[in-house]
């Protein structure tokens, strides 16, 4: 296994650095200039829509679906990993200050790619025993037709599974473990166990239970998050103009790395920034239309307008933050890395309590992770088998996966889970570039009638 790790890390990395991030950044740039800058002209609106569909305990989900807002924070759920915490501190340690500037890049031309994706998630949903249902699978087969649509239908849907369903899931659930271990000293074996259970409990009541939990967490782990960073910027406001004026100039310049001799170059700083941009808010990857195809509106371009919060809400609030809090608090040369780095910025002003507020941000992060790809698994299996039936057994053994990743070395699983997220993505861009003259063409019959007051 310890062979076997470094070569699956190379093939993951030259997948993703020379083919994968330049589709998915043109992608992005195709879907603005074919939407006319969607992500600028519409921007407002699905802000509109995310605080008019604001609620805690809003109606519940059956099987016609979930209301808009639940479908957006069950994507979120998604979105917003331990990668937001982890992934960021790593992308400083090997890109730089100049990355977090080319993350906000992705992230606006991503915001055009999930549009899309919404949009035609909307357009082609469908009922599988009487339940809704919709994602990238049933576009890919709408485009492709015969054998071939059918070919990378099952692929995605083989891919999904194995990336977020399983391999993914256990990267998440050893994140929980490895906090609380290191916070509070529990087992991982305990902690493991009681992430599993819930995780279990939350599934066996179905979207209705799933979209309930979503509306509820995601607003409280997001805002206590934000609170708890704020007050870090505030203590250390001194060092924010100095901190965003690092983040512009080593976009475009040669870095120092901290403590180092060696320095960091554009090139590296930009790829670097755009693949963690690109993994952390999932825009063309085909994960989260399977969130909004299952969203109650009127347009699918209502759902595509909201869908583009939640890059927003990834990438420039909780990265974002996560970045300052790191640089504002300069433990970039400390020799820490991941979610070390940011619990090592805490500390330094709030002692224990910084190690334990990023251990519980983890839980959130990582648990909610966990909830929105048991469904986004769920939906594939369904469509694999071509029946809900199996979707029941699916996310009990998709849950008791926790245990496993708890417990377990992820070296390898890592590089696996990376790949396969890769692999994944290829049959969606390759369905949202043949279908964007069809939602340009929605999208401009919706703003006609939209002007028309229809």
């Amino acid at each position: 296994m310890q062979q076997l790790a470094p070569l699956v890390k190379s093939i993951s990395d030259f997948f993703w650095n020379n083919i994968l991030l330049f589709l998915l950044f043109g992608t992005g740039i195709w879907f603005t200039v074919r939407m006319r800058f969607i992500q600028v002209r519409r921007f407002g609106h699905g802000l509109a829509r995310l605080f008019g569909g604001f609620s805690l305990n809003g109606k519940k989900a059956d099987h016609e679906g979930m209301s808009s807002f639940q479908a957006l924070t069950t994507a979120i759920a998604a979105q917003v990993g331990t990668g937001n915490i982890a992934g960021c501190a790593v992308a400083l340690v090997s890109g730089g200050a100049g990355a977090i500037f080319w993350m906000w890049v992705s992230a606006f031309f991503g915001m055009a790619t999930i549009y899309g994706e919404a949009v035609l998630a909307q357009t082609f949903r469908t009922t599988v025993d009487g339940q809704v249902t919709g994602g990238p699978i049933y576009y890919i087969r709408a485009v492709f037709k015969g054998k071939f649509g059918k070919f990378l239908a099952g692929f995605f849907s083989i891919a999904i599974v194995f990336a977020l369903g399983f391999t993914g899931n256990m990267v998440q659930a050893n994140s929980i473990s490895d906090a609380f271990h290191n916070a509070f000293g529990l087992p991982k074996l305990a902690v493991g166990l009681v992430t599993a259970a819930v995780a279990a409990f939350i599934f066996l009541g179905g979207v209705r239970r799933i979209a309930s939990f979503t509306e509820k967490v995601v607003p409280i782990m997001a805002l206590f998050y934000i609170i708890g960073c704020t007050a870090l910027l505030v203590i250390n406001h001194e060092a924010v103009p100095e901190t965003l004026r690092m983040i512009f100039t080593s976009a475009f310049s040669t870095q120092a790395v901290v403590g180092g001799a060696a320095g960091i170059s554009v090139q590296q700083a930009m790829r670097i920034g755009v693949a963690r941009g690109l993994f952390s808010n999932e825009a063309g990857m085909g994960s989260t239309p399977h969130a909004h195809a299952l969203a109650k509106v009127k347009h699918p371009q209502e759902q595509g307008e909201i869908a583009m919060v939640s890059v927003f809400i990834d990438t420039f609030v909780i990265l974002t933050l996560t970045a300052m809090v790191i640089l504002t608090s300069g433990v970039l040369g400390s020799g820490a890395t991941g979610a070390a780095l940011a619990q090592l910025a805490f500390s330094q002003k709030f002692g224990w309590f910084g190690d334990a507020f990023i251990a519980m941000c983890m839980l959130f992060f990582a648990f909610s992770t966990i909830i929105g790809w048991g469904l986004y698994g769920s939906r594939c299996i369904e469509f694999l088998f071509h029946t809900d039936k199996v979707v029941g057994p699916f996310l009990v053994v998709y849950s008791f996966v926790s245990i496993l990743g708890a417990t377990v070395d992820l070296g390898l699983l890592w590089s696996i889970a990376d790949t396969f997220n890769g692999l994944m993505s290829i049959p969606n861009l390759m369905a949202l570039l043949l279908l964007s003259g069809t939602v340009a063409k929605l999208t401009k019959e919706f703003f006609a009638g939209e002007g028309a007051g229809k």
